[in-house]
């Protein structure tokens, strides 16, 4: 973002006047021309998502170990472990899907609880894109190509009289 105008920068890649591409998390726009430290940017978020996880999965192991101590019975402990299993692995196929389509709203609010749930599978998703690519980058490009295109071909003039064109028939 411009310190003076509060708009943002638009890349070397795009026509002044034209579409400016979507900021990503942690990134910004620096993965249309993988600038201003783009890898390392993606190292970053890599190693930051992998800790993440450890340290959930950590915490979680205090819980079941709580759950051992308060000697809830075998019944809770299955169901604790199955719920998070279950939860984390629907989260992680979910945060994979946002990165190639954009998600449903209604459905992202309906899923809110079971996504909190199974953070430590959102966290892996971000983990494993984080591998190949900025989280997202792929469905921002091909949003952003679309729109450079479709604005390049309004600005771009018509040569020549209209009325002079020769009639088909």
């Amino acid at each position: 973002m411009s310190d003076e105008s509060g708009t943002q920068d638009i890349p070397a890649g795009s026509p002044a006047g034209g579409p400016r591409p979507e900021p990503i998390r942690f990134f910004g726009t620096a993965w249309v021309n993988h600038d201003n430290g783009y890898a390392l940017r993606r190292v970053g978020a890599a190693t930051g998502s992998l800790a993440a996880a450890v340290a959930s999965c950590m915490i979680l192991r205090f819980a079941y170990e709580g759950l051992q101590i308060a000697d809830t019975g075998s019944l809770v402990t299955v169901l604790v472990v199955a719920m998070f299993a279950i939860c984390s692995a629907l989260a992680f196929r979910h945060t994979w899907d946002g990165f190639s389509e954009r998600p449903d709203p209604d459905r992202q609010a309906s899923l809110r609880g079971l996504l909190a749930i199974g953070f430590v599978g959102s966290l892996l998703a971000y983990f494993f894109r984080s591998l190949t690519e900025a989280p997202g980058e792929k469905l921002h490009r091909e949003e952003y190509e679309a729109a450079l295109e479709q604005h390049k071909k309004r600005s771009t003039r018509r040569t020549g009289n209209p009325s002079k064109k020769r009639r088909r028939g």
